[in-house]
């Protein structure tokens, strides 16, 4: 594809960075990257504790397991999600409770989670969808009310934030992705952050095969091996030291749509003026009264060497799962919903060209 959905910004530094722990990052020197990463991540978010994984789904299996998620508990998340999300929760043996989500800002409805809240309930999941910020003030306040714990994934949000505050932080646990196509990357990996020092110490021995520290090779409990390899931590910290130049230019790209679309029945991403929003996916909402189909405008899309990406399906319309059509804004806007470009390296000329090339089809 000529315009690719998305592609990461790799400078010189990271490959001498990467070069470096590869050449030198073993034996005694085998965490040095991890640490830095971790403590960047730690400095940039304003989180007290930091482990980097080897995925977001690792991060969010850690948080349900640090939380004692067991079999027939229920957990309760917005229907529109990627799969990650849900995954752990199945694999944890516990029930997911699928809600609508809220139309002003395409993330979990707290209203429709309240409903949902029973015995069973033992912990929320608010996913801030494409960089878009969930109604967490809300949400934190019925988790309160509740005692139930919420864990947010922030996978498609770093660098969001609300009142100055980073998405990721307000929970029991922030969980982020550092894959290939995000923000900012380590090509695969994770971290799952906390300001609970019981939370994290959990997490942390779960995260290394059970391991305490008491002595060597020594494991109370069996665990997992959800860490991050120091090449890998290499790369996110490099990455991470020219984030705000990354975020800005992301936002800017948003602008940049938002500017050249003319088209006035749709959608793009929402924002509040208390809000940053990291427009991971810059996303299209199509109107009900546009005269084309998404479809046709991706067939149109292709031989123009635009690369797009469709909403995100409900995790209740999967085979695995029962359909809940009552959920009907999430059915809604899946149907109606794309992701444009947006990556470092996309200038305004192409922007122009992808708007113009939609504004073509729309009007």
């Amino acid at each position: 594809m000529k315009f690719p959905i998305t592609k990461p910004s790799i400078t010189s530094d990271e490959i001498k960075k990467v070069f470096d722990a590869a050449k030198n990052g073993w034996g005694k020197n085998c965490y040095d990257y991890i640490q830095k990463f971790e403590k960047s991540i730690s400095k940039y978010l304003k989180s007290k504790y930091v482990i980097s994984t080897s995925s977001c789904f690792g991060a969010i299996y850690l948080a349900l397991k640090s939380l004692e998620i067991k079999e027939d508990d229920e957990v309760i998340l917005a229907d529109i999600n990627w799969i990650a999300t849900v995954a752990p929760i199945v694999h944890l043996k516990a029930k997911p409770i699928f809600v609508d989500i809220n139309l002003k800002n395409w993330c979990i409805d707290p209203s429709e989670v309240e409903k949902k809240i029973t015995k069973k309930t033992k912990a929320i999941i608010a996913v801030h969808l494409y960089g878009n910020v969930c109604d967490i003030y809300a949400l934190k306040k019925i988790a309160k009310k509740h005692r139930i714990p919420l864990i947010e994934d922030a996978a498609e949000a770093f660098g969001s934030s609300i009142n100055k505050k980073k998405v990721g932080t307000f929970g029991d646990f922030g969980c982020f992705s550092f894959h290939g196509t995000k923000t900012i990357t380590t090509g695969e990996g994770g971290a799952l952050v906390t300001n609970n020092k019981r939370l994290y110490d959990r997490a942390l021995k779960l995260s290394n095969h059970g391991r305490s520290g008491k002595k060597q090779f020594w494991s109370d409990e069996i665990g997992f091996k959800f860490k991050m390899s120091n090449i890998q931590a290499a790369l996110g910290f490099s990455q991470i030291k020219r984030i705000n130049k990354i975020l800005n230019k992301k936002i800017s790209i948003f602008n940049e749509y938002k500017k050249e679309l003319k088209y006035k029945d749709i959608k793009l991403n929402p924002k509040k003026k208390n809000e940053i929003n990291s427009y991971w996916m810059p996303t299209v909402i199509l109107g009900e009264k546009n005269p084309i189909s998404r479809e046709k405008i991706f067939k149109e899309f292709k031989k123009k060497g635009i690369d797009n990406r469709v909403f995100f399906y409900p995790l209740s319309s999967l085979p695995m799962f029962k359909t809940q059509k009552k959920n009907k804004n999430s059915y809604l806007i899946h149907k109606r919903g794309f992701n444009l470009p947006s990556y470092f390296d996309l200038k305004k000329k192409d922007i122009k060209f992808i708007c113009k090339t939609l504004n073509r089809l729309l009007n």
